[in-house]
């Protein structure tokens, strides 16, 4: 699945129970999706962007681990972690697995990434990779978080298409 085709906002009243309880506890009562979850991908990529400055962060961004929307919350100590989870179990099917394949492409660059930096490779190969990462990571972190996936904004369908592979390709060009 390409991760713009999911650009159709679903209705409020589509979505099971309440959605002032769900908005309260910064969930898209529209699309069952929470932004809390992306900060998971976020953290990886603040990581990268202080390597430069701060290379005592490589250590850090080594022990970053991929994990899934539900394993997320689950680790997490949000309070409302228990409805996330249940709002995500009932979110549209393709809305949750747009949002699953962007978090598949970003996991993918930067488990690739983290591979490259395991290496021992000089400090300047690994800020610029890390600087390469970074850059590739924003666009789909902005298209899951403030594009059509999680706040359901339908003008935010157009965007270059990609595949895991092709961004970490792209990164280690």
């Amino acid at each position: 699945m390409k991760y713009q085709d999911c650009a159709e906002p679903l209705q409020a009243d589509d979505r099971p129970g309440d959605a002032v309880r769900l908005a309260d506890a910064n969930i898209n009562p529209a699309t069952g999706l929470a932004t809390g979850y992306l900060n998971h991908f976020n953290e990886a990529v603040m990581l990268l962007e202080m390597l430069s400055m701060c290379p005592d962060c490589l250590d850090d961004f080594r022990d970053w681990r991929p994990l899934s929307y539900r394993e997320h919350f689950e680790a997490s100590g949000f309070k409302g972690r228990d409805m996330a989870i249940a709002a995500y179990d009932a979110a549209e099917p393709s809305r949750r697995d747009c949002l699953d394949t962007l978090a598949g492409t970003m996991s993918a660059v930067l488990e690739a990434t983290r591979m490259a930096m395991s290496a021992d490779i000089p400090q300047a190969s690994a800020i610029a990779l890390a600087e390469r990462a970074a850059t590739l990571l924003r666009p789909p972190i902005a298209r899951a978080g403030a594009g059509a996936v999680i706040n359901g904004d339908a003008d935010a369908g157009s965007g270059e298409a990609t595949t895991p592979q092709a961004v970490v390709d792209g990164l280690m060009k």
